[in-house]
């Protein structure tokens, strides 16, 4: 549940940035493998803090990653996460979100030029939120709750190719899940929908 929390947090944030046309990269887990690029200055501080969302979003306009533990603690900013598997058509921040999603972590990316939001778990990309769309941010509560219901084992990639959005399933407006099994993910939305 406490994951949950932290991703309905990030993924605000991250929406508001995408939108802005900032990008960034999240990774919330406790087994990520990374260096620091800069002596830190701030003491370690919980997402749920005061004014948190300002600092956040400070922090992830610096180069590199914002590290967070499944505590909701944010460990590090502007660090190098460990990339070993290129990211076939991207760049070096979607290979290090998809990198470090791996081991249990969760991967949220904010694309600058797209003006999306990716996420990543369990070195899958599972769902891309267009920051764009109208009112996408009210529908974060679904979203945090059909990654956690689901995981990444149902929603699972099907191949480079699903990355197109001819590919993708779009249940909730400006959100895509690739890969996975529509009749499973329905059937949640008509158990939200009380059907």
């Amino acid at each position: 549940m406490e994951t949950e929390k932290i991703e309905k947090k990030i993924l605000k944030i991250a929406i508001d940035l995408a939108r802005e046309g900032n990008g960034a990269l999240f990774v919330i887990g406790d087994d990520i493998k990374y260096k620091n690029l800069l002596r830190q200055k701030l003491e370690p501080f919980s997402v749920f803090e005061r004014g948190s969302e300002k600092v956040l979003k400070g922090l992830a306009n610096i180069d590199g990653a914002v590290v967070i533990g499944s505590d909701g603690i944010v460990k590090d900013y502007g660090v190098m996460l460990k990339s070993p598997k290129a990211f076939i058509g991207y760049g070096t921040r979607h290979a290090a979100a998809l990198s470090a999603s791996r081991k249990g972590n969760t991967s949220i990316l904010c694309s600058e030029e797209e003006r999306k939001v990716k996420i990543f778990k369990d070195g899958r990309y599972i769902m891309q939120i267009d920051a764009l769309q109208k009112n996408v941010e009210k529908s974060v509560p679904q979203i945090t709750t059909l990654l956690e219901s689901l995981g990444a084992g149902l929603l699972g990639t099907i191949g480079v190719a699903s990355l197109t959005s001819n590919f993708g399933i779009a249940l909730i407006p400006g959100v895509l899940v690739f890969g996975g099994s529509y009749y499973a993910i329905k059937k949640i939305f008509n158990r939200w929908e009380g059907k």
